[in-house]
């Protein structure tokens, strides 16, 4: 098991999609069991037992995950009961409680993960690449990962680690490789390094902490969401209940973390507020105004800021430049528009304001958005949404896939603009990001919010568990939700 480490644009991904045969190496050489190999495509390194899960997932989505695993892998299994077997029987093996008959478009981001390790298992991988796996899992969802991976490292499996937490790093990697800007940097031994150490390696500076001293909740309510509800129709035409009497209020100078396993109505939850799906019932109230069926447009021009779950999906278009990404979600508002027309050069002297102050690296404001890194992409959302001055903040997985220092770059935002009123609603797998940031937490399951806890007191292991269903109440509740 060998860790990856390095801030966003250090050159991990690139590296490995040279490995994966994605990319061509300009020099050096590459060795897989004493022999010198040169890969031309992925299906080369597929074919020496190489297997990568990306970052961002390589997935269809109008495709069911059988047809998802077997694309491209035909001839091992064939396209029927066979192949559904073989994933059922890896899925079992390896406990990713996988569908073969679901729409990939109908799972959520932790599914869609397990697809994708599937997929790579079942092509007979040796060697696994895994970029950022722990992103999107609560705590005894990394702990299984890592039972897994020991499981695979003990049949003779080599597994290559991508990951910007540090303290998992430590815990499960044999072998740690540090780089920065393109270039081996240092090595570290797991077993005699501490986290302060390897961040110090990584960025040159010491581990940041999400944790937030002062309190600067009002009175003053921003967002009030009241008996909530919404149905879905799935792949079969069933419908059923993915949001189920859900009520809360974020006010002034708040942020209200949302915890809770991937594919608990979160992503529904958002999309209703953001007005992407229409509630079959209850009241979303903004100030004073209801907003529960406006459209998308009115509540951005309202004050809502978003930072999308997927950012690629959601938050980016990937083949424009970075100032055209800028304008996105904010066409109407300055300075990207005056008097109804789109104002090019504003919004190209705004976008250039925004990569000094938020620090994303790129050589300019007209390349793509798809030569960034990931964190570099996610601070450019996080300055584009950051820069209308909302009152309220959707903030999902904000610092997912970013290494230290960005990281805290976008909480001292986040804290900053708390300060100064910002209502803020945070949903993170992170759960030392959701107990350090949030003022009042609530734990989301089966569509419902089932518990509360107060982020003073509870520990990320006590918020796993209620997570998975198991807790529901006051967790150590503060005084004031009890009085609430």
């Amino acid at each position: 098991m060998h860790a990856l480490v390095g801030e966003n644009g250090a050159g991990k991904s690139t590296l490995m999609k040279i490995l994966y045969g994605m990319q061509k190496p300009d020099e050096g050489t590459i060795t897989v069991d004493g022999d010198q190999v040169t890969f031309n495509s992925p299906a080369d390194a597929i074919a020496r037992g190489i297997g990568m899960v990306h970052q961002h997932f390589m997935l269809a989505d109008n495709l069911t995950v059988l047809e998802n695993v077997v694309l491209g892998a035909e001839k091992l299994y064939g396209i029927g009961q066979a192949a559904r077997n073989k994933i059922r029987e890896i899925s079992e093996a390896y406990g990713l409680g996988v569908r073969p008959d679901a729409y990939v478009e109908d799972l959520g981001v932790a599914d869609r993960q397990r697809v994708e390790i599937l997929k790579v298992l079942y092509r007979g991988a040796r060697i696994l690449i895994l970029d950022e796996p722990t992103a999107v899992l609560v705590p005894q969802e990394v702990d299984a990962l890592f039972d897994n991976l020991r499981e695979l490292k003990a049949e003779g499996l080599t597994v290559i680690f991508i990951s910007h937490k540090l303290g998992e790093v430590l815990s499960v990697a044999d072998d740690i490789t540090v780089i920065r800007r393109g270039t081996t940097v240092g090595t570290a031994d797991p077993a005699s390094t501490t986290t302060k150490q390897l961040a110090e390696l990584m960025v040159g500076s010491e581990l940041p902490s999400p944790e937030t001293r002062e309190s600067t909740v009002t009175d003053v309510p921003v967002l009030t969401v009241a008996d909530l509800r919404l149905t879905a129709t799935d792949s079969d035409g069933v419908v059923r209940e993915v949001l189920s009497e859900i009520g809360f209020t974020i006010h002034r100078g708040e942020v209200l973390g949302i915890a809770g396993v991937e594919g608990n109505g979160q992503t529904e939850l958002i999309e209703t507020l953001m007005g992407l799906r229409d509630p079959d019932g209850g009241v979303i109230t903004l100030d004073t105004a209801d907003i529960s069926h406006a459209p998308t447009r009115e509540r951005r021009e309202s004050g809502i800021g978003y930072i999308p779950e997927d950012r690629h999906r959601h938050g980016l278009l990937l083949e424009s430049p970075l100032w055209e990404n800028r304008i996105l979600g904010h066409v109407t508002e300055r300075p990207n528009s005056r008097r109804g027309l789109l104002d090019p050069k504003a919004a190209r002297a705004d976008t250039r304001r925004i990569v000094v102050e938020y620090d994303v690296r790129t050589p300019g404001i007209d390349v793509t958005a798809s030569s960034l890194s990931g964190g570099n992409q996610q601070k450019l959302i996080v300055g584009r949404e950051m820069s209308h001055l909302p009152k309220l903040l959707i903030a999902a997985h904000p610092t997912r896939g970013v290494d230290v220092g960005a990281q805290a770059q976008i909480w001292d935002q986040i804290k900053a603009a708390r300060s100064d009123g910002l209502a803020v609603l945070l949903i993170s797998a992170d759960l030392d990001e959701l107990i350090g940031l949030s003022d009042t937490l609530r734990v989301m399951y089966r569509g419902r919010l089932v518990a509360d806890a107060d982020p003073a007191t509870i520990t990320p292991e006590e918020l796993g568990t209620a997570m998975t269903g198991a807790a529901t109440g006051h967790l150590e509740a503060a005084p004031e939700d009890e009085a609430r």
